[in-house]
């Protein structure tokens, strides 16, 4: 059982602040103070109790102000779900009036599209529910494809996605100087591009090449990749992705660059999620060092999401000041 708890953080004056309060649960403390650092806000805990059944009681901290923000997570989904579920309605009911979520990582954004008849388009209601809940929602480097934007996953609301590939792309270029940037598959062209022009803008650090490799996947955990047509022999390569689970894509591609000539292979991916025994076969793969942002609680954190997602939620309130702001447009009638 988690209780309440208060994390201090620096004083700050209200109307520079973007919300008045950071909530956040007890397993991801460390992440919640660093965001409250980075926004002078206080973070206060909400506690979570495990009935023997499996049903969850939460309590939060009472009466809440009017703007808060929730940091949760969504990796390990389903039960975090039904924790916003109960606390967004909850925190209303202790006196908010604008609720927005921090998700570092957003689950269920991958089934865009009915791809057999009777398929749940997951991302559709899951960005229904959200946007029932909260009044916005900010996360980093959601896999999204055939949907352009967030505020399209949510009706009505707004959604914010940050990128997390500058600063990997900047973090690689110091790390592994020279290194060419490769894409295990299609999907993944976008956080190549950005990491590698991120690397040439840097401060110390020089510009890096970039490709990306062909991907068939025959199911789960069965997949083909074919090398692009660089060559990579002598070459210290930094495979690049939003999203390590399986793990997968990245071993193939890892083998299939050493067997190319690579001299060294190296992943770095926004969310580590590495279900299973997915990190060990990337070491067995040939992989020398793992890197990810901190989005999701692991080993390989080397790149703080914090200061992306404050300067979200900055965003955010200004947009909302220059909204109350402007004044409205009144029409008299004539007599």
């Amino acid at each position: 059982m988690s209780r309440p708890t208060d994390q201090a953080a620096p004083p700050v004056e209200a109307a520079s602040a973007p919300f008045e309060l950071l909530l956040h649960f007890d397993d991801e403390a460390a992440q919640a103070g660093a965001l409250a650092r980075e926004l002078g806000l206080p973070a206060r805990c909400i506690g979570c109790h495990r009935f023997p059944d499996g049903e969850l009681r939460l309590t939060l901290p009472a009466p809440l102000p009017p703007r808060v923000a929730l940091l949760r997570g969504l990796h390990d989904p389903n039960e975090k779900i039904v924790q916003l579920l109960i606390a967004a309605p909850a925190a209303r009911e202790l006196g908010v009036r604008e609720l927005l979520l921090v998700a570092p990582y957003l689950a269920y954004m991958r089934q865009d599209i009915a791809f057999a008849a009777g398929e749940a388009v997951s991302q559709r209601h899951l960005g229904a529910a959200l946007a029932a809940w909260f009044d916005a929602v900010v996360t980093v480097d959601p896999h999204l494809h055939r949907v352009a934007t967030l505020d399209e996953v949510l009706p009505g609301r707004r959604g914010v996605a940050v990128s997390a590939a500058d600063a990997i792309g900047r973090f690689v270029a110091a790390r592994v100087p020279g290194a060419l940037l490769l894409g295990p598959d299609e999907e993944s062209a976008q956080w190549v591009a950005r990491a590698a022009a991120a690397a040439a803008a840097g401060e110390g650090e020089g510009a890096l090449d970039h490709a990306v490799c062909r991907k068939q996947r025959h199911g789960d955990r069965a997949v083909e990749v074919a090398l692009p047509a660089v060559d990579l022999r002598g070459r210290a390569v930094v495979l690049i992705d939003d999203v390590a689970s399986t793990g997968r894509t990245l071993v193939e591609a890892a083998r299939a660059a050493l067997a190319g000539g690579a001299a060294s292979v190296d992943v770095a991916v926004t969310h580590a999620l590495f279900v299973g025994t997915a990190l060990a076969e990337l070491r067995a793969a040939g992989v020398r060092e793992v890197w990810s942002s901190d989005t999701v609680p692991h080993a390989s954190n080397a790149v703080a999401v914090a200061p992306l997602l404050a300067g979200a939620l900055r965003e955010l309130a200004m947009q909302r000041t220059a909204t109350l702001a402007c004044p409205r447009t009144e029409h008299s009638k004539t007599p």
